[in-house]
């Protein structure tokens, strides 16, 4: 039997979190797609920011926040979970050799772009992610009631009789068969969505499976147009090959051309280290032009030694780091909107959570500033754990678990991953205008994908489907705000209109149709 109190699908930081500060006396499952290291939380370069340094305060942290998220935040959000990192890095910091530390002794603090002061806090020069992930394995580990089930790809919630309460998950496991699992509470921790786009610092996984899933089963979604494109993708023959981190423009590397011009001079006020919406669409005009980009770090010193794991993946392409120049691409890095949820990550559907990047509180706004992601999946992790914590065992009232075979997976009429790619980062990528919006939501719409049964599907198919139904979303929601804000950037209205749309969302839901979908705007733009 599956029957768990708690049941996770995903193993990022934001799950991780969670299950190492559930209650011990709870039964717990995690069901990752891949392996359990196989997270974009795991390749995380950057750090975790918090005010933690001698002149900085949490209030300069929030105004930072939102600037970053151009005031389309929930304050309420911004507030809890800035004032709140401050001691949840200590706290981490206390139980383990984690982060960097000065000669001093104290945790050493970084610069990123659009911070205000030295906040960021980072763990093996570059590998802050990997860090904090191999300590929350290292806690799991020590956790006798809680199980991890790899390679099990989840793909329909379960809903009561009355469809009123998630109450598990349909998946398919290794063997091919397909599986159900119950719990109590079923978490959605599946990260966002960055491989619908040709050029993305995200792991391979990371398709929009989790949000897809809540959309079908009925959960509202929130600020789908807001994707976050990373300025500087190492990109080689245009294609991209990892995440340069913000820390190395943080240090003192330059965006130039070829011949060593400086791009930002006289486009942003702090240049380089300029909102990531502002540094990657700067990068593009030049991209666009047939023109190569790169990161000047010539002036780092000691630069392997500071980043070691970015010096790895240059030297495994080809790039020498002795050179000075680093080429670089932006690409899809994060998704500001997802599953609208609460601070503790309660959904609009009983029983069904979500945490972390699949997640949407309003905490980054309408873009996410450098080094809030980890703060907020760990600070949703131990939310989630208090209130589950609390609200202890519950009875169980599952249906008989079982499994089985499909009769037979059918061959499915859809497009190439590549070619679903291909157009979102064409017509839906960092600059968008109405006729290629357009073009897209006619073409994504000819497949029909929210109507295909599931169960008949290659996990390939499904990745497909689900790929699909985000890339609708996004683009509708991409139509719909007419305006450009944050990760949003629309050619054909390039200003951010504050008297019709600040602070105002588009809100999707599947089993209330576009009609009812159309209402959601309109009552969300007259609040």
């Amino acid at each position: 039997m599956t029957n768990d109190d708690v049941l996770i699908i995903g193993s990022g930081i934001a799950a991780l979190q969670l299950a190492v500060q559930l209650n011990n006396k709870l039964n717990v499952r995690i069901l990752t797609k891949g392996k359990l290291r196989t997270a974009n939380s795991y390749l995380a370069q950057g750090g975790i920011a918090a005010a933690l340094g001698a002149n900085d305060h949490p209030s300069k942290h929030i105004v930072d926040t939102l600037e970053a998220g151009r005031f389309h935040n929930n304050q309420e959000a911004v507030q809890q979970v800035i004032n709140a990192a401050p001691d949840l890095i200590k706290n981490i910091a206390r139980q383990g050799d984690i982060f960097d530390k000065d000669p001093t002794g104290e945790l050493f603090l970084g610069m990123e772009g659009a911070h205000s002061e030295k906040r960021i806090v980072h763990g093996g020069g570059d590998a802050t992610g990997k860090n904090v992930m191999e300590f929350l394995i290292n806690q799991l580990k020590l956790k006798k009631n809680i199980t991890v089930e790899e390679n099990v790809f989840a793909y329909e919630l379960l809903l009561n009789s009355e469809q009123k309460r998630c109450v598990g998950v349909k998946a398919k496991i290794s063997t091919g068969a397909i599986q159900r699992f119950y719990g109590n509470h079923v978490i959605i921790a599946t990260g966002g969505c960055g491989q619908l786009y040709t050029y993305t610092s995200n792991a391979k996984t990371v398709s929009g499976d989790g949000i897809a899933m809540a959309y079908l089963a009925g959960a509202d979604l929130v600020d789908m147009e807001f994707i976050q494109f990373h300025p500087t993708l190492l990109s080689i023959n245009g294609e991209t090959k990892g995440l340069i981190s913000e820390a190395v423009r943080g240090e003192g590397a330059t965006l130039v051309t070829e011949d060593g011009t400086p791009i930002m001079e006289g486009v942003h006020p702090l240049k380089d280290l300029g909102p990531r919406h502002v540094v990657s669409q700067r990068i593009y005009e030049f991209i666009k032009k047939g023109k190569q980009i790169y990161l000047d770090i010539s002036k780092i010193k000691e630069f392997s030694k500071r980043f070691p794991s970015i010096t790895s993946i240059c030297e495994e392409n080809g790039i020498r780091i002795t050179d000075g120049k680093i080429p670089v691409a932006p690409g899809s890095h994060f998704l500001m909107g997802g599953i609208k949820t609460d601070l503790i990550g309660r959904s609009s559907i009983d029983g069904l959570y979500a945490i972390g990047e699949a997640s949407c509180t309003g905490l980054h706004g309408a873009n996410r500033l450098a080094s809030n992601s980890l703060l907020e999946g760990l600070f949703q992790g131990e939310q989630l754990s208090k209130w589950i914590n609390e609200a202890g065992k519950e009875s169980q009232v599952f249906v008989q678990d079982y499994f089985y075979y499909p009769t037979k997976e059918e061959k499915m009429n859809l497009p190439s991953i590549e070619k679903i790619k291909a157009l979102m980062m064409e017509r839906v990528g960092i600059v968008r205008n109405k006729a290629n919006l357009k073009k897209q939501q006619a073409w994504v719409s000819q497949y029909k994908a929210e109507k295909i049964d599931l169960d008949t599907c290659s996990t390939q198919d499904m990745t497909k489907v689900f790929m699909l139904i985000i890339a609708n979303l996004i683009t509708e929601s991409a139509l719909k705000r007419t305006e450009s804000r944050g990760g949003h950037f629309r050619s054909d209205y390039p200003k951010e209109e504050n008297h019709s749309w600040l602070r105002k969302s588009i809100i999707h839901n599947y089993n209330q149709g576009m009609e009812k979908s159309n209402e959601h705007i309109e009552t969300a733009l007259a609040t």
